[in-house]
């Protein structure tokens, strides 16, 4: 990785050192995109099987796995791979259990309730990439919380051939439908419904630029879905001193540098000899690695900076906004008030973020490309629909009358004045008799 010294960079240099590769985001990309949801919205079925037959080579049988199928699959899964994936469903399912909130009722004052209610969204569409890396923990991260907010219909979308244990996952997560379809299609699908489709109102999962493409153009269509976050490619940024393992941190940077080519890693570091040491030893385990190749890509377009002190560090850290961000210093706890913009925080040096990948129990379903400064991780809450109640009595009125009406007058909206002066005549009224 590139190494360079923070001090030595202007303004402008400094910025640059922070931009991430760009995300292919090409106007053939958007066009076609927009064709295929757009025929997707009207044509229903029939646009549909020709996308299937054209990007996942399906062109017979039914798009939605039969219970056949799906039994069959989970028969087939492993028993240690059962267990691996029973063990980080509970740890998953305990903490977004946690995370559920009781409704809120109070008096603002005498004689006006005011209350904060929850409810489930009601259908919720995941999608789960396909390809060389069956992501059996994303399934989990999507399908768990959408089950503990009790979404009245959930259904799974993941290109074609589906792996056995993406099927046994959202089985065991109570997913009610699974097709067998990625890409755009899948995400108009799932955005507008067809005849074969379940219509969902909300959509969740990460994907390449098309899946991502196609979740932005349904989430800006009042007919499509809302979506999840923005999202890119995967990042980390660790945060380490001359205390930190060097062989430690080499390993963290490559877990997220072979997930794509234009993943991106970022040492931050006041000691340049662990830069120099950390650089070594990502040569050496880049020769252990089965994706070794992607992810001296991803280096290509990463970097190590060397600050002043770990306080720099966290300015750095805080104007990137990772997605991931790995603190290993001698008191990492210490420096968790200072981390503003982070999708994910891993402390210390028995914290690699592959654990929060599968099996801690935090959602990594995380925002990338710096929304980490507005974006949070996913959690119960956006698998939830929150709204409020308010129920005034005769004297609650009263005690609001003349607040509403004089801030009405200001606004020049006469009839929600009336709304409160024709009650208080009718107040006024009977209690003069």
């Amino acid at each position: 990785m590139q190494i360079v010294q923070w001090a030595n960079l202007n303004a402008e240099q400094r910025r640059e050192t922070l931009t991430r590769p760009a995300m292919s985001n090409s106007a053939e990309i958007t066009s076609i995109v927009s064709n295929i949801v757009n025929r997707i919205r009207t044509e229903g079925d029939r646009a549909l099987r020709e996308f299937t037959a054209k990007f996942d080579k399906v062109s017979d049988g039914d798009l939605r796995l039969s219970d056949a199928t799906i039994k069959a699959a989970c028969e087939r899964t492993t028993p240690e791979l059962k267990a691996a994936i029973q063990h980080a469903y509970n740890n998953v399912a305990t903490f977004h259990q946690a995370q559920k909130s009781a409704p809120l009722s109070l008096d603002t004052q005498a004689g006006v309730r005011c209350e904060l209610h929850y409810q489930p969204i009601n259908r919720v569409g995941l999608y789960v990439p396909g390809g060389s890396a069956p992501l059996v923990s994303t399934v989990l991260m999507l399908a768990i919380p959408a089950k503990i907010a009790e979404c009245r219909k959930v259904i799974l979308c993941s290109p074609p051939p589906i792996a056995d244990e993406i099927i046994y996952a959202a089985t065991l997560c109570g997913v009610n439908e699974i097709y067998t379809m990625g890409g755009a299609q899948a995400i108009a699908a799932m955005a507008y419904g067809t005849e074969s489709v379940s219509k969902t109102d909300k959509i969740f999962g990460p994907g390449n630029a098309w899946v991502t493409e196609a979740k932005r153009q349904v989430s800006m269509d009042f007919r499509g879905a809302a979506i999840d976050m923005p999202a890119g490619p995967s990042e980390v940024l660790v945060i380490a001193d001359d205390t930190a393992n060097a062989a430690f941190v080499a390993a963290d940077l490559l877990s997220q540098a072979e997930h794509g080519p234009d993943s991106q890693v970022v040492l931050v570091t006041p000691s340049v000899e662990l830069a120099n040491k950390v650089d070594a030893e990502l040569e050496k385990q880049l020769a252990e690695l089965s994706r070794a190749e992607i992810a001296r890509k991803a280096l290509e377009s990463s970097r190590s900076i060397i600050c002043a002190d770990l306080e720099e560090a966290c300015a750095i850290s805080n104007e990137y906004a990772p997605e991931h961000l790995i603190v290993q210093t001698a008191e990492p706890r210490a420096l968790l008030s200072k981390l503003e913009n982070a999708g994910s925080i891993f402390l210390g040096n028995w914290t690699p973020e592959s654990v929060g990948d599968y099996a801690s129990g935090t959602n990594h379903t995380l925002p990338t490309y710096g929304y980490a400064k507005t974006a949070s991780s996913l959690g119960l809450a956006d698998y939830q629909r929150r709204y409020t109640v308010q129920e005034l009595s005769a004297d609650g009125l009263k005690g609001l009358a003349t607040t509403v009406t004089t801030m009405a007058d200001a606004e020049g909206l006469t009839a929600h004045k009336r709304a409160v002066t024709i009650r208080m005549d009718s107040i006024n009224s009977q209690e003069a008799k």
